[in-house]
């Protein structure tokens, strides 16, 4: 079965990609760097990552002495796009009204879950004490 090339990478991908975003550009070390605080990983597994964004058209890459200088080619902002958009076909059958329709419904009650109701807070029983 083919797999299907998909707009948004999985989770390390993406969070490798949100380093070089905050960096602008930077070599494997500046990325481990940032994602070990997070996520510890081995070098070795940060330069992988990388050459697959690459290979995947999500970052270039450039010699500067002995190491590569990685930049993004996507912007973080078209990878929210398609985020939406694959959001929006998978489970909204496609339709954009259908997403803003949900949202508008779930307000009320994330706001709700906000601010609960002093009925429903729970209470310590002072008998126990």
């Amino acid at each position: 079965m083919p797999r299907t090339l998909r707009d948004m990478p999985p989770p390390l991908e993406l969070l490798c990609l949100n380093a070089l975003w905050s960096l602008g550009e930077g070599n494997v070390k500046a990325v481990q760097a940032l994602v070990a605080q997070s996520r510890p990983l081995a070098y070795t597994t940060i330069m992988t990552v990388l050459e697959r964004l690459v290979r995947k058209r999500k970052l270039t890459r450039r010699k500067t002495g002995r190491s590569f200088v990685y930049a993004p080619e996507t912007s973080r902002d078209a990878l929210r796009r398609a985020a939406i958009r694959e959001l929006v076909d998978s489970l909204f059958e496609g339709s954009e009204r259908e997403l803003i329709k949900f949202l508008q419904d779930a307000e009320p009650r994330r706001m709700a879950a906000v601010t609960p109701d002093r009925a429903t807070e729970p209470t310590i029983d002072t008998v126990l004490l």
